[in-house]
């Protein structure tokens, strides 16, 4: 039986096989996405779109092994590949203007949401020498999310520039498949938009930061076994997932937002 503590429920549920946890996690992305847009419409989604991006660049802190990899693989990838779900939604029921348009918010939400968590740790922290032990759990909480929310400028960056692209060319792709084939092939669109934008994303962020701005370069072989290709069976397989999902979307989509 859980016991009502989280940390006793994260204890027990570090007990499942990381498999079951990420089906778990993506069925968690797919019911927000269509909760989120039935309830707040194309709104919903752009506020998705920031929570996640945020999300996923925490989440990528930590790494898991799952049986089907010989190496640990860092989290963060459901989350990210369920962005692009949205924007392809957005593009199909709303329009490319849409979609563009929570692609800028969910970069804009990360970067804010960095600035503000620097000029944070700006402030300087409580001595835990001198403070009374009421107070040593904040002097403590410091080093905690310093090391969450003080990023590396090379990964920011190469993450930043990879989001961007990635997210940009998916938009763009997506629509130029639906002026080739009209309405038809929803399936098609949204399945290769999603995996080559994912490969996009994959190359440049690992060209950028393990290759031009790491300050030793890692071999080409290694960046491309292990962070080009390591985890893109995982995105192509939200991307074949999430299929359903858009052709649900349909219904959910509220009638006086629809395009």
């Amino acid at each position: 039986m859980f016991q009502l503590s989280p940390q006793n429920w994260i204890e027990q549920l570090n007990q499942l096989p990381p498999e079951l946890i990420w089906v778990f996690l993506l069925g968690c992305c797919f019911v927000s996405i269509l909760l989120f847009l039935r309830i707040f419409g194309a709104p919903g989604l752009f506020v998705y779109s920031a929570i996640v991006i945020i999300a996923a660049n925490l989440q990528v802190l930590k790494a898991v092994q799952f049986s089907i990899f010989p190496y640990p693989v860092a989290l963060g990838t459901v989350l990210f590949s369920s962005s692009f779900l949205c924007t392809d939604i957005l593009n199909e029921y709303y329009g490319p203007a849409k979609a563009r348009k929570a692609v800028w918010l969910g970069f804009s939400a990360y970067a804010f949401m960095t600035m503000v968590m620097l000029l944070g740790l700006a402030f300087r922290p409580l001595d835990s020498g001198t403070v009374s032990e009421d107070w040593l759990w904040a002097a403590e909480n410091h080093e905690h999310l310093s090391a969450l929310f003080t990023p590396t400028p090379a990964l920011l960056v190469a993450g930043m520039v990879a989001y961007l692209c990635s997210q940009f060319h998916d938009v763009w792709i997506y629509q130029l498949i639906k002026r080739l084939t009209g309405e038809r092939w929803l399936w098609f669109r949204n399945n290769v938009s999603t995996a080559l934008s994912a490969l996009v994303d994959s190359v440049i962020f690992s060209v950028l930061a393990w290759r031009v701005f790491a300050a030793e370069p890692l071999p080409w072989s290694v960046v491309l076994s292990t962070y080009i290709l390591g985890t893109y069976s995982l995105r192509l397989a939200v991307a074949l997932l999430d299929t359903p999902i858009i052709y649900l979307a349909k219904f959910f989509v509220p009638k006086e937002s629809k395009q």
